[in-house]
């Protein structure tokens, strides 16, 4: 299980995110995604922790806490949903509205 960490500072590294929340328990592994486009963090991560009862003690602490100008959002990370093919869309694909237009 992992912690969603939300309303980072866009200036957050890796480094820095793991570094408070080191003082927690170990850190396994910090995941900040960031704009396809601009390269730029996109303003929230992910860290995964050692046990839960090291997760828990960190998500009790940040949550709230305000670091580097913000006020941290801290919780259990959701399970990713499958959102199927990137192409999104109805089942009505070409149809234009059932009229036929030829």
């Amino acid at each position: 299980m992992s912690v969603y960490v939300g309303n980072l500072s866009y200036e957050v590294t890796e480094a820095s995110l793991n570094a408070v929340f080191a003082e927690y328990g170990s850190v396994k592994r910090v995941q900040l995604p960031t704009d396809r486009e601009t390269g730029r963090v996109r303003g929230f991560g992910f860290v995964e922790m050692g046990t839960d009862a090291e997760e828990n003690a960190a998500i009790e602490a940040l949550d709230g806490a305000e670091w580097m100008g913000r006020d941290l959002k801290v919780n259990k990370a959701k399970p990713r949903e499958d959102r199927g093919s990137s192409f999104g869309g109805g089942g009505n694909r070409g149809n234009y509205g059932g009229r036929n237009r030829y």
